[in-house]
């Protein structure tokens, strides 16, 4: 069989589901993509076992049907050194030979039989769907995935949290020392579900959301979901597991408010940050009279730093601990011109809000003290 596909079309659409593949694996078949042309439609499959990403996308010409398995990194190095140009592909069905005629010459190597490709695991019956807007669920994401764990004795926390209500929808990531919570007061499904999505098909659906302006599809059962998009679709198991309690770790009324300009807030905590204790990172901050004095130390290299942030707080003294890098993190991404924290005493969870949420948004981030030994 024979097909013209536009090089750079092809190229972009593996290049993302590319990104399932792990580097290493036992079975040879998960190394290739699996292609399946089917009249001017051309369907590719990436899959690691766990999470499978299909992508489809028109071709210019096809003289008939065929499934075949291609070497990915074979097929990927070659197309991205050609210019935009028709690439035809011609497959020998009983060798699976391949030649890939461009405009100046042609690649030669040898595909599968599309059949060795490991089966999809079906979901159930019996689903739950609900739809989304791509750029919710884009915000979902990148609010809250940084806060996630790499814990293999807690693997309910390496992830992102999908809390569905019918009032709301809520975004959750936790690794017990930071925690994000983000509600979408305008969307909601029509029963109570919770989806904990791994890591790694959140990272790839992170990369794919931004070229998406329809609704996404999320289907699932109670192993596994699939998020159907414009050109691409993602099946991933879900963690199986019950998520922490996270509303039970939110303080309810911390005390004392600090409102500071966020980008020179953290720019201070950057500079300061880098004479930390490199093994616990310890910063100190305290705060009165509308100021933050922030500082490091680390005893071992006689290193020290210290400054002065302004803010506003009219509150008895304080003085608190966080591991900089965490306290960083959860700076950088509250993206309002500054930001509220809320604390009550060195020992107690801070809170730290936009200083104004978005329409249809409630973004919540918590960060744990560092115990102080004075």
């Amino acid at each position: 069989m024979k097909f013209v596909v536009s090089s750079s079309a092809l190229q972009s659409h593996l290049q993302v589901i590319s990104r399932v593949i792990n580097s290493k694996t036992t079975m040879p078949a998960l190394e290739c993509f699996l292609i399946n042309i089917q009249g001017k439609t051309l369907t590719a499959t990436a899959s690691d076992t766990e999470t499978t990403l299909v992508a489809s996308m028109e071709i210019i010409e096809s003289d008939g049907d065929g499934l075949f398995a291609i070497p990915a990194r074979t097929l990927l190095d070659s197309l991205r050194e050609l210019s935009e140009q028709p690439l035809t592909l011609d497959i020998n069905m009983d060798t699976f030979e391949v030649v890939v005629y461009y405009q100046n010459g042609k690649y030669k190597f040898v595909a599968q039989d599309g059949k060795i490709y490991p089966a999809m695991k079906q979901m159930s019956e019996q689903t739950t769907l609900v739809e989304l807007p791509a750029e919710t669920l884009l915000r979902g994401i990148n609010c809250t995935l940084f806060a996630s764990a790499d814990d293999d004795i807690r693997p309910v926390m390496n992830g992102f949290v999908m809390d569905i209500s019918t009032e709301n929808i809520t975004f959750v990531a936790s690794d017990a020392h930071k925690l994000v919570r983000m509600t979408c007061t305008q969307i909601h499904g029509n029963e109570a579900n919770t989806l904990i999505i791994p890591k790694k098909p959140a990272s790839v659906l992170r990369a794919i959301l931004p070229k998406e302006s329809a609704m996404v599809r999320v289907e699932f059962d109670e192993n596994n979901v699939l998020f159907g998009l414009s050109n691409y679709k993602m099946y991933c198991r879900l963690v199986e597991g019950r998520f922490p309690n996270y509303n039970a770790v939110i303080p309810k009324n911390n005390p004392f408010k600090v409102l500071v300009e966020r980008v020179s807030f953290l720019n201070a905590l950057k500079r300061v940050s880098a004479f930390a204790n490199q093994s616990t990172g310890l910063m100190r901050l305290s705060i009165s009279n509308n100021n933050i004095f922030l500082i490091s130390q680390d005893l071992d290299f006689s290193t020290s730093a210290e400054e002065n942030v302004a803010c506003q707080y009219d509150g008895n003294p304080l003085v608190i601990g966080f591991k900089g890098q965490f306290l960083m993190d959860i700076v950088s991404n509250l993206e309002t011109k500054d930001i509220i924290m809320e604390l009550a005493d060195p020992s107690r969870a801070t809170t730290l809000l936009p200083d104004e949420n978005a329409e249809g948004e409630d973004l919540l981030m918590l960060l744990m003290p560092m115990l102080l030994n004075d």
